[in-house]
Formats: structure tokens, sequence, C-alpha cells
């Protein structure tokens, strides 16, 4: 497989978007740049292999991707808040106060 660079700066940026996106919705305070690129190219991972076994096709192009990598970075983080009870600035050192 042959990724190039045009292909590889298309995932960057459709993973930070994803990201980014998914952590506003489901009211983080986001990770970062790095930890929202992560979430991003995970759930597009998780949205290009859920999605189908759904039958739901988003269709192609940027917008798509990003829809795609969007709907998988959300369940990603329902699941990792899931299992993990929650985290971060909403639920640590501020609320113990």
């Amino acid at each position: 497989m042959h990724l190039s660079s045009q292909g590889l700066l298309v995932i960057i940026f459709v993973g930070i978007i994803a990201g980014w996106l998914a952590g506003r919705v489901m009211e983080g305070g986001g990770f970062g740049l790095i930890g929202d690129l992560l979430v991003g190219l995970i759930g597009a991972f998780i949205g290009d292999w859920l999605l189908p076994r759904l039958d739901i096709h988003l269709g192609q192009g940027i917008v798509a991707l990003i829809m795609n990598a969007f709907i998988g970075a959300v369940v990603l983080l329902l699941i990792l808040r899931l299992a993990g009870g929650g985290w971060g600035y909403r639920r640590g050192w501020r609320g113990r106060w």
C-alpha cells in the first residue's frame, strides 16, 4: 500500500476535525491537537468498520469522510466514558470541591 503525502495530509485533517467536533459534542474540553487527532483517527477506523455493518453509507468526498470519522469518534468517546466512568476536567479535581 502506498500512501502519498497528500493522502496523509487529508487523513490528518479529517482526524483533527472529527476529533475536535466529537470533543465538543460530547461536552468535553477536547484533548489538545494530538489527542483530538488520535480520537479522530481511531474514530475513523471505528466508523469505517461500524457504519457499513449498519448499512449506512454517507457517500464520497471530504465531508463524508469527516462525518464517518466524527460518528466513529463519538462512539469511541462513549465507550471510553462508559469504561472509565468519565474523566478529565469536569469529573476530576474540580468536581471534588
